[in-house]
Formats: C-alpha cells, sequence, structure tokens
C-alpha cells in the first residue's frame, strides 16, 4: 500500500466532496479557495492516483424498500486460498451483499447483506450462502437500529 502525501488543499478538497460529491467544480473551488481550473487539476490528480476512487450517488435503503440490514459471520469448510478467493468472487455476484471482507478470528469472511423482510433474508442465507460448496456454516446478526453509517474517512495531517 502506497500513501499518497496530501497537501491542505487536497484535504480541503477531499473533505468537500465526502460530503457533497455532487458539488460542480466552480462551488468546489469556492469551497476550498481556488480557481475552478487549478481545483479541476487537483481533483483530478487525486483521482489519477487513486485517493478518489469513484463518486456514488448514497441512496435511502429504507425508502427503497430493504428494510433488513445485517452482518454474517461466515466459515469456509476448506481453508485454501482458492476457496477464499471463489467465495470474495460469489459474493460480488450477489446485489444483496453490500460488503465482503476477509478476517483472522473465528470466521473466515463477515459480511453486510440488504433484504426486504425477514422472510427473504431467510431465504437468501438458506438458498445462496449456506448452498455454496465451500461454506461451512454461517452466523447473522440483525440491525436492530443504525445508530452511525457513515462513508466519510477521517483526514490525515497535511505534508
Amino acid at each position: 500500500m502506497t500513501e499518497v502525501m496530501l497537501s491542505t488543499t487536497d484535504i480541503r478538497i477531499l473533505q468537500a466532496l465526502q460530503k457533497d460529491g455532487s458539488i460542480s467544480n466552480v462551488q468546489l473551488a469556492e469551497r476550498v479557495g481556488m480557481s475552478p481550473s487549478p481545483c479541476l487539476r487537483r481533483v483530478k490528480q487525486l483521482e489519477a492516483s487513486g485517493v478518489i476512487q469513484r463518486q456514488v450517488a448514497l441512496l435511502d435503503r429504507k425508502k427503497l424498500g430493504l428494510g433488513v440490514l445485517a452482518t454474517i459471520q461466515v466459515r469456509l469448510q476448506r481453508h485454501t486460498e482458492a476457496g477464499a478467493e471463489d467465495f470474495a468472487r460469489a459474493m460480488n455476484d450477489l446485489p444483496e451483499i453490500l460488503s465482503c471482507w476477509a478476517m483472522t478470528g473465528r470466521q473466515d469472511f463477515l459480511l453486510v447483506a440488504v433484504a426486504q423482510d425477514i422472510e427473504s433474508f431467510g431465504d437468501f442465507v438458506t438458498h445462496q450462502l449456506l448452498s455454496m460448496p465451500n461454506v461451512r456454516d454461517v452466523q447473522s446478526s440483525l440491525v436492530l437500529k443504525e445508530y452511525k453509517n457513515q462513508t466519510a474517512l477521517p483526514m490525515p495531517k497535511a505534508v
């Protein structure tokens, strides 16, 4: 992992974009105290360096009928690199899975998933996850209430 050196201006740009990625370049330049052309160049440099991976819209899952949010701990039967890679690739094909992390500890993977309701979540776990060839067992936890759900990252100190 290569760490990118960020200036104070870069950090201000990133903070502004994390709050609202849909603002125009002119608005962004005003917020960070730059003229538009140099601001756009800085944003393009941050994209080229990989600091800005992509810009997306954050949606309200409940308004889209996805009332269930759950974490799922998965243990695999065979602990091989190929088996783990196959499982991770399969998770990328399941729209219900929002996040998938390989973990240390008792579980091999930690997933975050959404579903319309408890019944559809149960069907997903039973017919999708538990039917996968290398899955040993799963343990789910349902989210009762969200207190914090943030995508903005804390900013490092400028160089």
